[in-house]
């Protein structure tokens, strides 16, 4: 694959944001999204649960951590915050469409994003604001604030409990068995085999790997099922054409099933 091509995929979502951004949706945006947060809980260990709701208008979808090619990330900033240290957000199972002919992965209408925080004693607040892309037929580029006070205790909450509950199955739970990496250098990066040994997730799976670094973008792979091994083929590019090392360790893989997702962390050599 040529730098031109590669390049071309690598910038695809930032030129859709641009070209579409200029286009004023017939709807204003407070009647297309709204955020709210859900305070959720203190547990045990000190961890706080919480989580962020995005509702969109109806056929409005937006994006997961890995958009896809047509797709605008999403972007959380968490300054204004207090008494909170670390988050790690738990992104629900997304699904797969499509965008002017290429590969978008989010949610449709609506999406809870549970977040696990590490806070200190007493109350802590949540603030700061999300970078989103959401869409329709065009793609609008939105930023959402959020400010909430998470309380020093709390009960837990039924709706963040299903939303951790809709996670991708990790490696050991979807029988994976083996996840194996060979890399191969092209032109202007490296090429990506991975196999994995797993059972089918259904009839139709979609595979979306992630490079463990933002700044190598990652091709839509192609995917082939013989048996009980499911192989993907991608081709990475570094920012700049710059040549780089991949740490097979960081490399994160989730197969999108029509029946079940399975997330699976790093790969050996192949």
């Amino acid at each position: 694959m040529g730098m031109v091509r590669a390049m071309k995929h690598f910038l695809a979502p930032f030129a859709i944001a641009l070209l579409t951004a200029t286009a004023a949706p017939a709807q204003s945006l407070d009647d297309i999204v709204s955020l709210t947060i859900l305070p959720g809980w203190r547990m045990t260990d000190g961890t706080h649960m919480a989580a962020v709701s995005i509702t969109l208008a109806p056929g409005w979808k937006t994006y997961w951590r890995t958009p896809g090619d047509a797709g605008i990330p999403p972007l959380f900033d968490w300054a204004g915050s207090e008494n909170i240290t670390a988050y790690d957000l738990k992104w629900p199972t997304p699904e797969v469409f499509w965008l002017s002919g290429l590969r978008s992965i989010g949610y449709y209408d609506k999406v809870i994003i549970p977040i696990a925080l590490t806070t200190g004693a007493g109350p802590a607040r949540m603030r700061g604001q999300v970078q989103i892309g959401v869409c329709e037929e065009v793609c609008v580029p939105v930023t959402l604030d959020f400010d909430a006070t998470l309380p020093d205790g709390g009960s837990r909450d039924p709706v963040i409990t299903a939303a951790l509950l809709d996670q991708p199955l990790s490696a050991r739970d979807g029988k994976v068995s083996a996840a194996t990496c060979a890399i191969a250098p092209t032109d202007d990066g490296l090429r990506l085999t991975a196999t994995l040994t797993m059972p089918s997730t259904g009839s139709t799976e979609n595979v979306v790997i992630e490079a463990g670094d933002p700044s190598v973008w990652v091709s839509e792979p192609v995917v082939q099922r013989n048996g009980n091994r499911l192989t993907a083929v991608a081709d990475l590019v570094q920012s700049g054409g710059a040549g780089f090392a991949l740490n097979r360790a960081a490399v994160r893989f989730t197969v999108l099933g029509s029946d079940r997702a399975v997330d699976i962390q790093g790969c050996t050599a192949g």
